[in-house]
């Protein structure tokens, strides 16, 4: 864990040296409806280049009897392309994440599940407590626009790669072990609705 926080505070003292003209925070809407707790960092690095490190943190046990939980952090850094200026407009990104999770009973949508991944990764979500990291990278695309001097929303949608590691049990509280998972995927890498706040 310490090794992680350490590569956030690398991160963010790159960004925040590299003749910065504009500073944003923000926090994603989308990821405070799965209850998750999050904020992230922009940092403009030229006209049109930003670098932004964002993540979330979910401490929650939702329902003790039932085991039903979302517990994870994530850390998502990313490099983004403005077409016309920075903080407003398209843009395309590339981005990373590194997560830790510890899930169960999280209900997904039958029909979902059951099409695209059914004895899958989001099955064992859901019935199923499974626990372990991630690490992904994708593309995004985004688009941001002004709702006030200093007030920015952005829509963002990112796709790529992700590999897992995770230990599978029994969903109930002390279940049994029943399997070590390693897999390759491909789906969202980031996915948000998210309110910006301009600093400078």
């Amino acid at each position: 864990m310490k090794r992680y926080l350490t590569l956030v505070v690398i991160l963010l003292a790159f960004a925040s040296t590299a003749s910065a003209q504009k500073i944003a925070v923000k926090t994603n809407s989308l990821y405070w409806a799965t209850t998750t707790p999050n904020v992230g960092f922009e940092f403009a690095m030229g006209d049109r280049w930003t670098f932004e490190i964002a993540g979330g943190y979910n401490p929650w046990t939702l329902n003790k009897e039932d085991n039903i939980k979302a517990k994870h952090f994530l850390v998502t850094p990313e490099f983004r392309y403005w077409f016309c200026e920075s903080f407003q407009g398209h843009f395309i990104g590339i981005n990373g994440n590194y997560t830790q999770f510890n899930v169960s009973g999280v209900l997904i949508p039958e029909v979902f599940y059951k099409e695209v991944s059914e004895g899958g990764f989001l099955d064992n979500l859901q019935h199923a407590r499974s626990q372990g990291w991630a690490v992904g990278a994708g593309i995004t695309y985004g688009y941001a626009w002004p709702i006030s001097r200093r007030w920015n929303m952005e829509f963002t949608l990112g796709l790529g790669w992700w590999y897992t590691e995770y230990d599978r049990f029994e969903s109930r509280p002390c279940g049994l072990f029943q399997e070590n998972v390693a897999k390759h995927a491909f789906g969202p890498t980031d996915f948000g609705l998210s309110f910006i706040y301009m600093i400078k």
